[in-house]
């Protein structure tokens, strides 16, 4: 096979292996996609060639999936909107080294089988690494494919990074299975016949709901008018007003939950605005929302700020916050900001105070309620991050602002939640400003949803938790145990020559 080929072959395969992500969930495309890098991986003429492939394959893969991010640049004025394509580009080309060493880890297999069962701890090991290093970025791990199938269930045990690993296996089973061998072939439709079936069967029965009602309020505020100040009043009046509605009907107390920033007023500090916001209450429900806690000096004057959430009861009072603590770069602070302001990059939120992390996974108590873990925006998309394991919730709250993630950003976003709900066992909320707000199951099942810019309240009682998930206990100590068995399984088959 020529070189120019294989490159080819390599970009066409990463790029087909992007729409098992949504909006286009068509794993099947994914495995397919997987089983070509397989075979181009034994095309390569050496390890060089091996890691160039898989950096070509991530290279596309990254930048397709990954398009929501230059929307993002469309939203503010310190920058030229075109840049938003360069960050693409530029994120895609690093996220691809990933792919690459991924890639070259395989080439050292003897045959098909021996590079897919490298591949696949490869891969895990690089989306675990890329969720870790240089601030983390574990955005569409390959196994967020699988969401919408029964399979997605085993994310339970062995948590997100194992069903990529999956995904990694199912494609190494079509690659081996095109040697048109009788008896691998043979094997390799029986594996896949398996995998099809598990993604039909694994899904379990619906748990009972808990008589804990809540209502998730979507105002329909999109980027472009979020942070105009001629419409503050109105969007405060909206989120008042739809929440006065979903609360008129005699009720058992509730709970209401805003998205993220729904308040740019200061609530800490301001007992009108609380009281204005109380005021939509009745004795018993309580409201959380997003907004923002400002941080002084001894001299009073504003140093910084956090991207917080708070808990409100009908008389005022506050009950908890939880501070955001992983920040996004250049969405909410600028890292090496002398560097990055001399050479013109600024925040694509407004704003030119940074804001500060708080301490991490934190679980609030809800007075007459189920205590719940908070999650803001992003934070959704890191595995084992998301719940303070000393003290578990009963559910998870996911306010987020997906306003600027364009149409496939709220989708992506939301399929991910879906996975921390199926790897923790806990029902998760979210409340997006423009979509899409959802009632997860902890099986990670949407049981209601808000559509992308629609304005709506989601009106349902909460989903009962699961006892504590294999991946609950372990964490990746689960997603380590698969790798290493895959990985010596890899070892065998060299051994043996197979």
């Amino acid at each position: 096979m020529s070189p120019w080929l294989r490159r080819g072959l390599a970009l066409a395969a990463g790029a087909l292996a992007a729409t098992g992500f949504e909006p286009f969930g068509a794993w099947p495309l994914t495995i397919i996609a997987i089983a070509v890098l397989i075979w181009l991986i034994g095309e390569a003429p050496n390890r060089r060639a091996a890691f160039g492939t898989g950096w070509l394959f991530g290279w596309s893969h990254f930048a397709v999936g990954l398009t929501w991010i230059a929307t993002a640049f469309t939203y503010q004025a310190k920058m030229p909107a075109a840049l938003g394509w360069v960050a693409v580009i530029g994120l895609a080309m690093f996220l691809a080294l990933y792919t690459g060493f991924a890639a070259l880890i395989a080439s050292f297999g003897r045959s098909r089988l021996g590079r897919a069962l490298l591949l696949a701890p490869a891969w895990m090991l690089g989306e675990w690494l890329r969720g870790h290093l240089l601030s983390g970025f574990a955005w569409n791990p390959l196994g967020v494919a699988l969401i919408d199938t029964g399979v997605a269930q085993l994310a339970s045990a062995f948590g997100g990074l194992g069903l990529s690993g999956l995904v990694v296996l199912a494609g190494g089973a079509v690659a081996i299975g095109a040697t048109y061998n009788r008896v691998t072939a043979m094997l390799t439709f029986g594996a896949l016949c398996g995998f099809t079936l598990l993604a039909g069967v694994l899904v379990p029965d619906a748990l009972p709901p808990t008589t804990t009602i809540v209502h998730l309020v979507q105002p329909d505020i999109g980027q472009s008018e979020k942070y105009d100040p001629a419409l503050e009043q109105e969007h405060f009046r909206r989120y008042l007003t739809l929440t006065r509605n979903a609360l008129a009907a005699p009720h058992a107390p509730a709970i209401v939950a805003w998205p993220e920033a729904a308040i740019p007023f200061e609530v800490e500090d301001d007992p009108q605005v609380r009281a204005v916001l109380a005021s939509v209450l009745k004795p018993g429900d309580l409201l959380m929302f997003g907004g923002e806690a400002l941080v002084r000096d001894t001299h009073g004057e504003i140093t910084a700020a956090t991207n917080s959430l708070f808990v409100l009861d009908s008389a005022g009072i506050l009950h908890g916050r939880y501070d955001k603590a992983h920040l996004v770069p250049l969405g909410e602070y600028v890292p090496a900001r002398g560097i990055m302001e001399a050479i013109g990059l600024a925040r694509l939120t407004p704003g030119d105070i940074d804001f500060l992390p708080g301490p991490g996974p934190r679980t609030l108590a809800l007075p007459g309620f189920p205590a719940a873990g908070i999650q803001i925006c992003y934070e959704m998309i890191f595995p084992a991050q998301v719940v303070d394991e000393a003290h578990r919730p009963a559910w998870i709250l996911n306010v987020s602002n997906d306003a600027w993630f364009g149409p496939s950003g709220p989708v992506q976003h939301l399929a991910q939640a879906r996975l921390r709900a199926i790897e923790e066992g806990l029902p998760v909320a979210r409340a997006t400003p423009t979509g899409v707000s959802a009632l997860i199951d902890p099986r990670g099942r949407l049981l209601h949803t808000v559509a992308p810019h629609v304005m709506g309240v989601i009106s349902a009682p909460l989903p009962a938790p699961l006892p504590p998930t294999p991946f609950a206990h372990f964490a990746h100590w689960t997603s380590l145990a698969f790798g290493l068995l895959l990985a010596a399984a890899a070892a065998w088959t060299s051994r043996r020559r197979i």
